[in-house]
């Protein structure tokens, strides 16, 4: 009875991982029928008047049935403020009403209501929004990502992307600095300074006679060596009386010594 009992507990729990397992499966199984891209965004957005149109647009690849969608749009900024953002969801209607949620540096912008598409094997869903920056933005950097949910707020797929935002000075300077190059490749060709680099080597090289002569033989030479009585004679004779004068001392020491 105890063999059939632990055969029995070791089903139990089998059948248990089992179950755990396929369970988790199918999340992970749905989370890949679906797929999330954003379409329409620039290189760059430039601060002003300028609106951008940029779009989200989510498919489903497995056979299942059809779902509706409700977007939600993660916005976040670095280097400017979220009131120098100006975010608009549109439809073919007008505008689409969102519920606007912020901390920080970051929003996050939810569809009020469902989106008007339906979501089916081999269709999309597409949510629109219109995209502006205020004038006094001099630089900074945009994210956005993109959320597909379905009616039970289950997240379907997400996509992400990072945009620099430029003031409309800083995108004009490439274009004023553009002929600077050329008005500084345009001056070698200029005849009027070719004419004293010539010239240099010309006023550089050494003609007079008195200039390339070779010094004399003493002007090369110490002092002490160039003729006459100088300080190394007055030295040694110095030298050798003082050495008479002790040498006499010692001597005279001596004999006083002795005397004594």
């Amino acid at each position: 009875m105890s063999v059939w009992r632990n055969v029995l507990r070791v089903g139990v729990v089998l059948t248990c991982l089992s179950g755990a397992g396929l369970g988790a499966a199918v999340p992970a199984r749905a989370a890949a029928a679906f797929a999330t891209e954003l379409t329409g965004l620039p290189d760059e957005f430039t601060a002003g008047d300028r609106v951008e149109t940029l779009s989200a647009v989510v498919s489903r690849s497995d056979g299942g049935g059809c779902v509706k969608v409700r977007w939600s749009m993660l916005l976040e900024v670095r280097g400017l403020r979220l009131d120098q953002v100006k975010v608009d969801r549109v439809e073919e209607n007008g505008s689409f009403p969102l519920e606007i949620r912020t901390e920080g540096d970051v929003a996050r912008l939810t569809d009020r209501e469902l989106d008007p598409g339906l979501l089916c094997p081999g269709r999309t869903v597409t949510a629109r929004y219109r995209v502006a920056f205020a004038e006094d933005v001099s630089r900074g950097r945009v994210s956005f990502a993109a959320e597909a949910y379905d009616q039970s707020l289950r997240l379907l797929a997400r996509q992400t992307a990072t945009r620099q935002v430029v003031g409309e000075d800083a995108a004009a300077e490439p274009t004023r600095a553009a002929p600077e190059p050329t008005a500084a490749t345009a001056e070698p060709t200029d005849p009027a300074t070719a004419e004293p680099v010539t010239e240099e080597p010309a006023e550089a090289t050494p003609e007079d006679d008195a200039v390339v002569e070779p010094p004399a033989a003493a002007a090369g030479r110490p002092v002490s060596t160039s003729g006459g009585f100088g300080v190394v004679q007055a030295a040694f004779l110095l030298g050798g009386l003082l050495l008479f004068l002790g040498a006499g001392l010692l001597l005279r020491m001596r004999r006083l010594l002795r005397g004594d």
